[in-house]
């Protein structure tokens, strides 16, 4: 973790760590061959709808974080994500959920989840 993302204390500033999901999500749909350049390509959004965080332990400034991230919802017109951080001793930092919404960047309403983005994650 970088200096800049550090309050006072030394701890880093919770407002940060939903910008590192945003990074774990991408990443976790790029493991999948999805990628939202190519989603937004489509016409395909994904706003975020709900985010919830519980705070176990702070991260301090030079940590390495390690968040692991998992998808947990995939029905309809919804993609709901977990994700735990952990610093480099394995401690568990936190846990979080996003909810997204597929939502048609013609219409701006919600749409079902397009079938081939669907059967690419419903892969293991």
């Amino acid at each position: 973790m970088r200096y800049a993302e550090t309050d006072q204390m030394g701890f880093c500033y919770y407002g940060n760590y939903a910008s590192y999901f945003e990074v774990a999500r991408v990443e976790a749909l790029r493991e999948k061959n999805i990628l939202y350049k190519e989603l937004e390509h489509i016409g395909v959004l994904l706003p975020v709808k709900k985010f919830e965080i519980t705070y176990h332990q702070p991260a301090l400034y030079d940590d390495l974080l390690d968040i692991r991230t998992q998808i947990v919802q995939l029905e309809g017109v919804r993609i709901a994500f977990e994700y735990k951080t952990f610093n480099e001793a394995g401690v568990l930092l936190n846990e979080a959920y996003t909810l997204l919404i597929f939502v048609s960047a013609k219409t701006q309403k919600p749409m079902p989840i397009p079938e081939h983005i669907l059967s690419l994650l419903s892969t293991e």
